[in-house]
């Protein structure tokens, strides 16, 4: 079974050989939960990219970690790099959308306010729903053994989306009608890959023109319809295959 991971507040002087020391809520859950012990394995991580592997030191109190490291380690930004649109799911289905995303490898998610999304983000409600999306992100990061997390953005408008998508060197609005199927679309092997998860109710007709004006076209995935909370995770799984980083 593969070391657990760990979030360090600083990877600052880690170095073959070197004490780092994981306190917080981090040391409490290596501590308190995880009840790991001196001589067991564990990775640390920065989360964007850089982690070291090493070997429990020493354990101090419920929430201390003394760890001795063996290897440092870098995780490179991958290419291309894969952002996902997602529009707003109804209770904790965004949760679970971010959750296996992170675990399959995506890059960036975007919370999407959609037309027909009947969540909509306002306020304090909206904070704190965004503030649970980068929270799974976070964990399904260090569940998945990722050293780089997916950055998860600010909610955005369609206008805004329309000005993401035409910055991307690929772009694509996942539809059940759309003509062409993602499978056998032309994909740029580095550079900004955006693709755009509708609601449930489906990207309405004004989104629709207001992407294609940008250049994402409509692309189906599949012959059956898909949640909104798992298309995503579907059509990254090809993108990523496809573009050569599962090879």
């Amino acid at each position: 079974m593969s070391a657990p991971v760990f979030v360090a507040d600083t990877l600052e002087g880690a170095a073959v050989g070197a004490a780092l020391t994981l306190t917080g809520p981090e040391g409490r859950h290596a501590v308190a939960v995880r009840r790991l012990r001196v001589g067991e394995e564990v990775v640390l991580t920065d989360g964007a990219g850089r982690g070291v592997s090493g070997t429990v030191a020493a354990v101090d109190g419920k929430d201390r970690l003394t760890v001795e490291v063996d290897e440092v380690r870098g995780e490179p930004a991958p290419q291309p790099r894969i952002t996902v649109v997602q529009a707003l799911p109804k209770g904790d289905r965004g949760e679970l959308a971010v959750e296996t995303m992170t675990e399959t490898g995506v890059d960036a998610v975007v919370p999407w306010a959609a037309a027909r999304c009947i969540t909509q983000w306002r306020a304090e409600r909206g904070a704190k729903a965004l503030a649970k999306w980068r929270a799974t992100a976070r964990e399904a990061g260090k569940q998945s053994r990722r050293l780089r997390f997916p950055e998860v953005a600010d909610a955005m408008t369609t206008p805004q989306v329309a000005e993401l998508l035409s910055r991307a060197d690929f772009a694509a609005v996942l539809h059940e009608e759309g003509s062409q199927p993602l499978a056998t679309a032309e994909l740029p092997t580095r550079g900004e890959v955006v693709l755009v998860v509708g609601p449930e109710g489906g990207v309405s007709p004004e989104e629709l023109a207001a992407f294609a004006a940008v250049g994402a076209q409509p692309y189906r995935l599949g012959p059956s319809v898909l949640r909104t909370s798992t298309a995503g995770t579907a059509a990254l799984a090809l993108l990523l295959g496809r573009t050569g980083r599962w090879g």
